[in-house]
């Protein structure tokens, strides 16, 4: 994501050449990135941690985040194995083999 956003400015700069209110547009663009798009940062609002489906592989904010989260995959994991034995079995035979 922060390849797209630096790439975006770079082209907003140069056309900033031709008409300054591109130059506006890319510190904006900026602005808003680093205010809220980074998964990282610590200004604006906190984020609330992820219930939803996939891992995401961002660093938790904590260590009782981390254990949350740790504790969910392996319940989610437990879950698939008793409900699809067979999937489960054959998923691991893939891996190792």
């Amino acid at each position: 994501m922060g390849t797209i956003v630096i790439a975006g400015t770079v082209v907003l700069v140069l056309l900033g050449f031709g008409n300054h209110v591109w130059w506006l547009v890319a510190v904006a663009v900026l602005f808003l990135y680093t205010q809220y798009g980074r998964s990282g940062s610590t200004g604006g609002a906190p984020q609330s941690p992820s219930t939803g489906g996939s891992s995401s592989g961002a660093v938790p904010a904590s260590y009782q985040a981390y254990r949350r989260r740790r504790d969910q995959q392996a319940k989610w994991e437990r879950r698939y194995r008793r409900e699809r034995p067979l999937q489960y079995r054959r998923q691991q035979r893939e891996k190792s083999g």
